[in-house]
């Protein structure tokens, strides 16, 4: 949509907290060409996310985290959700891919080796949110992986789980993962999981994390 189909009319913040909450009054070109009607919109402001999928191509395992979450709570869910490392890109200067590499550190515990791997970027509720979220999955060792992490200035209380890469798939499908970042991560895997065993199980574990280019 150009500039000149979209009209603000009004504009305003109505909550500052965790998150944002803005206000609109618009109104835009329809497809005939005429405008619409006006309307109001609440926005919910989150920011950009980063999610990473943590992956172990020789154990064939994947690593994740589970920790309280209100909404799903809220929503009648279990409140303890089984979900892939994530993060907000809320520090000047960091890109995408040092979110996930700072995030696989704090929740997990965990060092990135070699190269991550973007995966997705999309928006999860474009109809009331403006977050963009950016996939990645991530080479780990994951035969020690395991514990409680999480900054205790934030309090997190974050528990690692390890589960093979067919039980994770067998939760998937039987629908015991419940959020979408989660999801699309193990979906994107099922497809790329032989190639990333043919590239990672060739290269020595050893490498160093490197940042993947700022998306």
């Amino acid at each position: 949509m150009s500039d000149d189909a979209l009209e603000i009319l009004k504009h305003e913040t109505v909550y500052q907290g965790f998150a944002r909450l803005d206000l609109y009054r618009l109104r835009h070109r329809l497809y005939s060409g005429e405008w619409s009607g006006e309307m109001e919109r609440e926005i919910f402001e989150r920011g950009s996310t980063v999610g990473i999928l943590l992956y172990d191509p020789d154990l064939d395992d994947v690593v994740l985290v589970t920790q309280f979450r209100l909404p799903p709570r809220l929503a009648g869910l279990p409140a303890f959700q089984l979900e892939i490392v994530a993060g907000i890109l809320d520090k000047a200067g960091e890109s995408e891919a040092e979110v996930a590499i700072r995030e696989t550190q704090e929740e997990a515990g965990l060092a990135i080796i070699g190269a991550l791997e973007h995966a997705h970027r999309y928006m999860p509720s474009p109809g009331a949110c403006t977050e963009i979220v950016d996939l990645f999955c991530g080479r780990v060792d994951a035969k020690n992986a395991g514990g409680i992490h999480g900054l205790a200035h934030e309090n997190e209380d974050i528990k690692v789980v390890v589960l093979p890469y067919r039980e994770a798939m067998r939760q998937l499908r039987d629908d015991k993962i419940q959020n979408g970042l989660t999801t699309l991560a193990l979906y994107w895997l099922g497809a790329n999981r032989a190639r990333l065993r043919r590239k990672w199980k060739s290269a020595p574990p050893s490498e160093p994390a490197a940042s993947a280019p700022k998306v």
